[in-house]
């Protein structure tokens, strides 16, 4: 029986269709669930001025978690940048501002203490898939001048088995997965290979950009001694987000690129794929495999 919260992520996430199924002796007319995908809009309000800031497509809820989490791995914002957040039209302002433009359930306003550095907006186009979050940018040196990361700050250790952990207990929690068998997940993790959170998107970035700024909400970033586990391959428009977030180690289902594996060891991230089935792969930095 499915919890409240779960029945409550089916019925934002997903949408019922007729389809008609096939088999070797008979057809059936029948109602089908699949996965929602449509825009968000992401907004930036400061003192004295707003932007709409991007255009990436979504399955809908987090939405709040999704747009901050894009800001921060993007390089636009930092923790303390952020005044409020979310969906609403209300959202406050600062002594003596306008309130937050008006926003709809497929908006989302970020208020700032103070105007971002939007010349790096001009670096890509922010309109983006559901299926790539890097859309053309040449991101490697800018990753390893934003990041400011130090493979030194963290000391995250890992057991195989921990990891192994990891597949059955991400499946157990993707909701959305089970009644669609069409949407990607990520999840944060800790050195005992126990799931911290849990954030499902019909686009692999934005399931991790979910998970970030889940994390950004709870003043957790950067993410040191926290792992990410993705359901698919590990790009590396993710390899690039879990740097930014500061997290040590990201661990994916699927293979990873050259890129991904150049920026890894470069970044002295530890990349993990084909984790399935018993048995993994480190690609960079393994002496946080115990």
């Amino acid at each position: 029986m499915r919890s409240p919260a779960e029945t409550a992520a089916l019925a934002r996430g997903t949408r019922q269709v007729a389809v008609r199924r096939y088999g070797v002796a008979e057809q059936t007319a029948q109602d089908d669930s699949v996965v929602i995908e449509e825009p968000l809009q992401i907004q930036l309000a400061w003192p004295g001025g707003e932007r709409n800031i991007a255009i990436t497509m979504r399955t809908p809820g987090n939405d709040t978690e999704l747009a901050l989490g894009f800001l921060l791995t993007e390089g636009i914002i930092v923790p303390g940048d952020i005044v409020a957040a979310g969906e609403s039209p209300d959202l406050p302002g600062s002594p003596g501002e306008p309130d937050s433009p008006e926003a709809d359930d497929n908006t989302v306003c970020i208020r700032l203490t103070a105007r971002p550095p939007l010349e790096l907006l001009h670096e890509r186009n922010f309109y983006i898939s559901s299926s790539c979050g890097i859309c053309g940018k040449t991101a490697m040196q800018a990753v390893k001048l934003r990041s400011g990361r130090d493979s030194a700050d963290d000391a995250m250790q890992i057991s195989p088995a921990a990891l192994l952990c990891l597949p059955p207990a991400l499946m157990q929690r993707q909701t959305l997965f089970a009644g669609t068998g069409s949407i990607h997940a990520a999840a944060a993790f800790d050195s005992n290979g126990q799931v911290q959170r849990v954030f499902e998107d019909v686009g692999r970035h934005n399931a991790v950009d979910k998970v970030i700024g889940a994390a950004l909400l709870a003043a957790e970033i950067p993410l040191r001694g926290a792992g990410i586990f993705v359901s698919g391959r590990a790009g590396f428009e993710l390899v690039q987000k879990a740097v930014m977030a500061g997290s040590p180690l990201l661990a994916a289902v699927g293979a990873p690129s050259s890129l991904a594996i150049e920026l890894a060891w470069e970044a002295g991230l530890t990349l993990v794929g084909f984790l399935r089935d018993g048995r993994f792969n480190v690609y960079s930095c393994p002496d946080r495999i115990r």
